[in-house]
């Protein structure tokens, strides 16, 4: 299972609480398996992260489909502001996503790259996510099949405190960022802190 499908719900204020059973009963009814349910922290407020694994992309793009369909995607329309979904495929080098108790803080990262970006920048991560792994967990790293170029990675961290000191520490051992990574990338960033929503696979 190296295909995936990240859902990007923004809800109305406070609506990721009100919205999180009627999502859970979306996913158990559709294709898939259910990796990790956010709730934004930090970054984009009231937002959800849904992140699924697919075996194919026949079963990937009916599950999109069903949503694009229906009167209540994801059974919490009326909580909805926006919907997003994107389809990925992980770093051919990662394992696929297994549930446990690795938080409770999740950062995601989106980085545009150029172009012709995604290969080289592929390249470079294989070479140094072992030793970055060293510092701290990474849940999957994938880059994006529609839409702009871009790579999306998932990092686990026991506090914000420890996300501080593994990031500074990599940097300053210099494991991190790969070595030449950085060429291929934009100036086009994201990051977002989101913790697990009660029935996430990932805690």
């Amino acid at each position: 299972m190296n295909l995936y499908e990240l859902a990007t719900l923004d809800t109305v204020i406070f609506g990721a609480g009100k919205a999180a059973p009627a999502i859970e009963a979306w996913v158990k009814q559709g294709k898939g398996r259910l990796c990790g349910a956010w709730g934004t922290d930090i970054g984009t407020l009231n937002r959800v992260f849904v992140l699924r694994a697919f075996d194919n992309l026949e079963d990937l793009f009916a599950e999109r489909e069903r949503a694009l369909l229906s009167d209540n995607p994801f059974g919490c329309v009326e909580h909805l502001v926006s919907l997003d979904m994107q389809s990925y495929r992980a770093l051919d080098f990662l394992p696929p996503v297994e549930p446990g108790s690795h938080g409770p803080i999740y950062e995601f990262r989106t980085y545009r790259t150029k172009i012709n970006g995604i290969v080289p920048t592929m390249d470079k991560w294989a070479d140094a996510v072992p030793q970055r792994r060293a510092y701290s967990k990474l849940t999957i790293a994938m880059y994006g099949l529609d839409g702009e170029p871009r790579l999306t990675q998932i990092w686990p961290y026991e506090s914000l405190a420890a996300r501080s000191e593994a990031r500074a520490k990599s940097v300053a051992d210099g494991k991190w960022p790969p070595k030449g990574g950085p060429d291929w990338l934009t100036p086009d960033m994201n990051s977002h802190i989101a913790l697990p929503l009660s029935f996430s696979p990932l805690k």
